[in-house]
C-alpha cells in the first residue's frame, strides 16, 4: 500500500479556509521549522521563538478566511504573519524592559544605598506590598529583582512556560505599581 502523498499548497489553503484542522496540522508540519528559524534568528531566544511559532499558527487558523491565493502562495502568507508576530514580540520586549526600568526607578531599586534615611522604609514598604501579590507573581518578581534572573532563566528555574512568566511579571509589576501609588488612608490611587 503506497504512502499517502501530502496535500499540495492549494489543497492545504482550501482546507484551511474551510476550517479543516487536519490542514492546519499539515501546514504546521510543513512550515513550523521555517517559522521557528525566522523567529529565532530575529529574536535570539529559542523560547520566544517557540512562543512566536505558536502565535503564528494560531494566527493562521484565526485569520484563515483572510487568505487570498491571488495575492501569493500560502507559504508567503504564513511568512508575512511570522514577520508581524516577530515585530510584536520585539515591541513587547521593549515595553517590558521599559516597564521594569520604570518600576525599578519608581521603587527606588536603582541605588538603594543613596544615603536617604527613608530608603530603608521604602524597602520595607515594597517588601510588604510584594507579599500582598499572588504567590506566582511574587515568585517571579523576587527571582527577577532579588536574584537578578532574566525571564528566560525564571522560566527554566520554575518550569513554567516563558509566556506565563512574562504574564506574571507584567501583572505583578502593574499591581505593585498601583498598590505603591495608592493613598494609604483611602486605598485609592494617588
Amino acid at each position: 500500500m503506497p504512502a499517502e502523498e501530502p496535500p499540495g499548497d492549494e489543497e492545504l489553503a482550501r482546507g484551511l479556509v474551510a476550517g479543516d484542522d487536519a490542514c492546519l496540522a499539515a501546514a504546521y508540519h510543513r512550515w513550523s521549522a521555517l517559522v521557528h528559524t525566522l523567529a529565532w534568528r530575529s529574536l535570539g531566544d529559542a523560547r520566544e521563538a517557540e512562543d512566536v511559532t505558536q502565535q503564528v499558527f494560531l494566527g493562521v487558523w484565526r485569520g484563515r478566511h483572510g487568505y487570498r491565493p491571488e495575492r501569493g502562495p500560502l507559504a508567503g502568507w504564513i511568512v508575512g504573519i511570522t514577520r508581524r508576530k516577530i515585530a510584536d514580540a520585539l515591541s513587547a520586549r521593549t515595553r517590558r524592559g521599559e516597564l521594569v526600568a520604570a518600576a525599578g526607578s519608581a521603587l527606588g531599586l536603582r541605588d538603594p544605598s543613596a544615603g536617604r534615611p527613608e530608603a530603608a522604609l521604602d524597602r520595607v514598604l515594597v517588601r510588604h506590598e510584594l507579599e500582598q501579590l499572588p504567590a506566582a507573581q511574587q515568585r517571579v518578581l523576587r527571582l527577577a529583582f532579588y536574584e537578578d534572573l532574566t525571564q528566560t532563566q525564571i522560566a527554566e528555574r520554575t518550569g513554567w512556560p516563558l509566556g506565563t512568566v512574562k504574564s506574571h511579571a507584567r501583572r505583578g509589576l502593574h499591581q505593585l505599581r498601583r498598590r505603591l501609588r495608592a493613598d494609604p488612608a483611602t486605598g485609592a490611587a494617588a
